[in-house]
Parts: structure tokens; C-alpha cells; sequence
């Protein structure tokens, strides 16, 4: 099995949107993935507690797949590469590890 976990700091404003509102876009965008996406077992989406820490990170995301070609599918498909490219336009930092379990 392997985990995929990534955070994501956000800009405060951009695409029109807060940080809150494309926090929530996105937590939806990226769990629908699991009814779409073959291979993505489980997607759980947590958006950070406002105003806690300043350099905490704003959303996380953690995914199960069974084996590596299952998470090169996933990061590979256009539902996925439609999520990421929204993704890139609205996040100032990102971090992620993937680990067998």
C-alpha cells in the first residue's frame, strides 16, 4: 500500500477567491476524485484551523493507493491534472511524501 500526503500553503487572494473559499473549492475537487479516478482507494482532505500558527500549512491532503502504478494513474489523469492546474494557480508552497505502509 502507499500513502500520498501533500500540503499546501495558500495565497491569501487569488482566482477571485480567499484562501477559505479556494480551500473549500478544493477539499471538495480533490475527494470527488475518489468516485472517479480507478486505483485511488481512500482521499481524505483537511483544510488548517485559521489563524493558528502563521507558518502552518493551509490544506492537506492524504491518499491510499495499492501500489505505484495505481498513484502514477491517479496523478496522471485529467480529472486529477484539471484539479492540479487550479492548484498551481492558487498555492504559494507546496510539500509532499509518498510512503509504503
Amino acid at each position: 500500500m502507499i500513502k500520498h500526503i501533500v500540503f499546501f500553503k495558500l495565497a491569501p487572494f487569488a482566482e477571485g477567491n480567499t484562501k477559505q473559499e479556494n480551500a473549500l473549492y478544493l477539499k471538495e475537487k480533490l475527494e470527488n476524485l475518489q468516485s472517479i479516478i480507478p486505483g485511488l482507494l481512500k482521499m481524505e482532505v483537511f483544510i488548517n484551523i485559521p489563524d493558528v500558527a502563521a507558518d502552518n500549512y493551509d490544506l492537506v491532503l492524504m491518499a491510499e493507493f495499492n501500489n505505484l502504478q495505481d498513484l502514477d494513474v491517479y496523478i496522471n489523469h485529467p480529472e486529477h491534472v484539471k484539479v492540479a492546474s487550479f492548484i498551481t494557480k492558487v498555492r504559494t508552497d507546496r510539500a509532499a511524501i509518498d510512503y509504503k505502509f
